[in-house]
C-alpha cells in the first residue's frame, strides 16, 4: 500500500492534465477521494509528447495545485497511457503443471502468463499489459480461475497491450524530472472500464468509447473478458479545430461555442437560428457582421462526429461485433458531453447507447463525477482492484513482474 495510505492517479491528456488523490481507510478496503486538480496541457499534440519541458511544467503546476489541496507532497502516481501508438494482440501460453500431485498453484499461473509474453513484439514497442482472458486445463476449456484445479497441462489465452517505447520512456523521463515515482502505467481505456463498466455489462457484451481531445479509445468486453482495444487518431479537439477554421475564430472561442451551442441533432435547430460571436469573443463588437448560423455550427460538428463513429464501426466490424453487443455502447470522456452525440451514436452504431456513470467513490470533490475524469478515477480503481495476485485479472507489466518475484521468492527455501 502507498505511503500514508495515499494513492494518486495522473491522466496526461492532450488538452488537460488531471490529478486525483485518494486515501484508504484504516482497513485498506475503501477509497475516499481527498483532492483533485487539473491544468491545461502544453507540449502534447495528438497524444504525442513534443516538448518535455512544456509537459514537465504542465504536470508540475497540476501537482502543486493538488498538493495544496491535500496538504502533503505526492511521491508516486499511477499514470494513464494512451495514443494511436498503442497496439494490442492475442497471445497464448502453455506450461506443464509443476507439482507432482497435479494441483495448479499461483506459481503455475504466473509461469503460463509469462510464457504468453514470448511473442514477436514490434520494433520500438514494449509490453504494457498481459491480460488473461481464459485458461485451459488439459482438455477443459473456458476456465476463469484454474488455481486449485488438477491437471498436467495449463494453457492461457491473453490480450497483450503494447506501447511505443519512446513515448513510454518520455513520460517516465518527465516524471523523473518532477521527482514523482511511477507506481504503475495503465492503458487509459482500461482504466475507464474500471470506472464506468459493471460486471454485468462486461458479461453481456459492451463497447466502451472514450472520446478524448485528440484520440478516441475503444475497449470491447464479452463474457466478462476483454475482447478488443483500439485508439483512433481523432477526438473532440478536432471538432474545435474544425469550428475555429469554419467560423474564422480562435481555438478558445471555438471550444466555448462547441460546448454551449453545437449539437449533432440538426432537427433541434431552426433555419434562422443564429449566435453573436461577440458573446464569446470580447474583441468583437455586437452586430450583424458577427452573427453565425447555428446550422453551420452543427453541420461542422456533425461531420466530425460522424467520422469518429464511422471509425468505431470499422473496429466493431473487424471483430464481427457491429450491432451485436447486448449491453450496447457506453460513452465517456470530455467529448461525450457534446449535445446530441448519444442519438448520433445510436443511428450509426445500431445499438443502445448510454452516457457513462462513474462508480460511486466517497469524495469531497464534486468535479470527479464529471465524465472527463473517468480515466483518472479509473486509474485509482485499477490499482485498488488489482492490488493482489489473482489469476483472472488484468496484469500490468510493472505490477506483474513484482508479483512474479514475490511468487518465486516464496518458493525459495
Amino acid at each position: 500500500m502507498a505511503k500514508n495510505h495515499i494513492i494518486t492517479g495522473l491522466d496526461i491528456g492532450s488538452r488537460s492534465i488531471k490529478l486525483v488523490v485518494a486515501q484508504y481507510d484504516l482497513d485498506g478496503r475503501e477509497l475516499r477521494i481527498i483532492g483533485a486538480a487539473d491544468h491545461l496541457t502544453k507540449g502534447i499534440v495528438n497524444g504525442n509528447i513534443i516538448s518535455i519541458e512544456d509537459v514537465v511544467s504542465s504536470i508540475s503546476t497540476a501537482l502543486e495545485k493538488v498538493e495544496r489541496v491535500v496538504g502533503m507532497p505526492i511521491e508516486g502516481a499511477i499514470i494513464g497511457i494512451s495514443g494511436p501508438h498503442i497496439k494490442s494482440i492475442s497471445s497464448q501460453g502453455v506450461v506443464a503443471v509443476s507439482k507432482a500431485d497435479g494441483e495448479i498453484r499461483e506459481e503455475d499461473v504466473a509461469r503460463v502468463i509469462e510464457a504468453a509474453q514470448a511473442v514477436a513484439v514490434p520494433h520500438n514497442y514494449e509490453i504494457l499489459h498481459v491480460i488473461p482472458k481464459t485458461y485451459k486445463v488439459d482438455n477443459q476449456e473456458d476456465i476463469k480461475d484454474p488455481i486449485g484445479m488438477t491437471g498436467i497441462r495449463l494453457e492461457v489465452e491473453t490480450q497483450i497491450v503494447m506501447a511505443l517505447s519512446n513515448q513510454k520512456k518520455t513520460i517516465e523521463k518527465c516524471m523523473n524530472r518532477i521527482g514523482v515515482d511511477i507506481d504503475d502505467e495503465v492503458f487509459s481505456v482500461l482504466a475507464d472500464a474500471e470506472a464506468v463498466l459493471s460486471r454485468e455489462q462486461k458479461e453481456l457484451g459492451v463497447a466502451l468509447i472514450n472520446i478524448g481531445s485528440s484520440n478516441t479509445g475503444i475497449a470491447v468486453y464479452e463474457a466478462g473478458e476483454l475482447l478488443h482495444t483500439a485508439v483512433l487518431p481523432v477526438g473532440s479537439g478536432h471538432i474545435t479545430n474544425d469550428l475555429a477554421i469554419g467560423l474564422r475564430t480562435s481555438i478558445k472561442v471555438a471550444e466555448m461555442i462547441k460546448m454551449q451551442e453545437a449539437t449533432c441533432n440538426l432537427e433541434d435547430i431552426k433555419k434562422r437560428d443564429e449566435i453573436d460571436l461577440s458573446l464569446f469573443d470580447d474583441t468583437l463588437e455586437s452586430g450583424k457582421k458577427n452573427m453565425i448560423s447555428k446550422t453551420e455550427i452543427s453541420h461542422i460538428t456533425k461531420a466530425r462526429v460522424e467520422e469518429i463513429f464511422d471509425l468505431v464501426t470499422k473496429e466493431l466490424k473487424s471483430i464481427e461485433r457491429f450491432g451485436m453487443l447486448p449491453a450496447g455502447i457506453i460513452l465517456t470522456g470530455g467529448g461525450s458531453k457534446l449535445k446530441g452525440i448519444v442519438e448520433q451514436a445510436k443511428e450509426q452504431l445500431k445499438l443502445p447507447v448510454f452516457l457513462a456513470k462513474i462508480q460511486k467513490i466517497q469524495s469531497i470533490v464534486d468535479k470527479t463525477e464529471d465524465l472527463s475524469y473517468s480515466t483518472v478515477v479509473g486509474l485509482l480503481l485499477w490499482s485498488h482492484n488489482n492490488g493482489g495476485f489473482r489469476s483472472p485479472i488484468n496484469v500490468s507489466i510493472g505490477g506483474f513482474m513484482s508479483k512474479i518475484k514475490g511468487v518465486f521468492k516464496h518458493m525459495m527455501p
